[in-house]
């Protein structure tokens, strides 16, 4: 039963035991589990100042390498003002067909493809009086060409930077299409 209640509370499910499962207690505030002792310091230091729990800030442009330096530049700065900068990652660019026409006519005139390429960064635990003045430097510095947008991180966001196996979908596709996956027993030889 100790045991138990040791490898829950190192991996995080309980936070403080309730006092019934302790091995002994020292005081109100300190715990010993099974040889595990807490200190009441320990909750001293959390931040009294609420924190964001895991930010992105996505920048896109049109200039790949002026969007490489402004990536560096904002880790840069969330590093300098002690922002925890779990990643960082790039996308797949997106490509566009943009198409101009003679005047009064559909005949194209000029045909440009572009890019759009798309930076992020992921930051933890950030305290909330931080946000702004790491906001105002984000919006001040911003270079012509490029978009920031801050926002809450989503499990969707970082599924967009994997590029998909086309040929292990189709096959994938082509098993269900046939049936499934066939599941067969092995015999033995005796």
């Amino acid at each position: 039963m100790q045991s138990s209640v040791l490898r829950r509370t190192l991996l995080g499910i309980i936070k403080k035991p309730s006092p019934a499962l302790c091995c002994s207690r020292r005081n109100n505030t300190n715990y010993t589990i099974g040889g595990l002792w807490e200190p009441e310091y320990l909750e001293a230091m959390k931040s009294k100042v609420p924190l964001y729990d895991t930010l992105n800030i996505q920048m896109k442009g049109y200039d790949y390498p002026l969007l490489e330096s402004y990536q560096k530049f904002v880790h840069t700065i969330a590093s300098n003002m002690d922002i925890d900068v779990e990643e960082c990652w790039a996308t797949p660019p997106q490509n566009f067909k943009i198409n101009t026409f003679k005047p009064n006519s559909t005949v194209v005139d000029k045909e440009f493809k572009l890019s759009m390429y798309e930076r992020n960064v992921q930051i933890v635990d950030m305290p909330t009086t931080l946000y702004p003045i790491l906001l105002s430097a984000l919006s001040a510095s911003v270079p012509e060409g490029v978009t920031v947008t801050v926002h809450e991180h989503d499990p969707e966001h970082e599924e967009v930077r994997y590029i998909p196996d086309l040929e292990l979908k189709d096959l994938k596709d082509q098993l269900t299409l046939l049936g499934g996956p066939r599941v067969e027993k092995k015999k033995r030889k005796k």
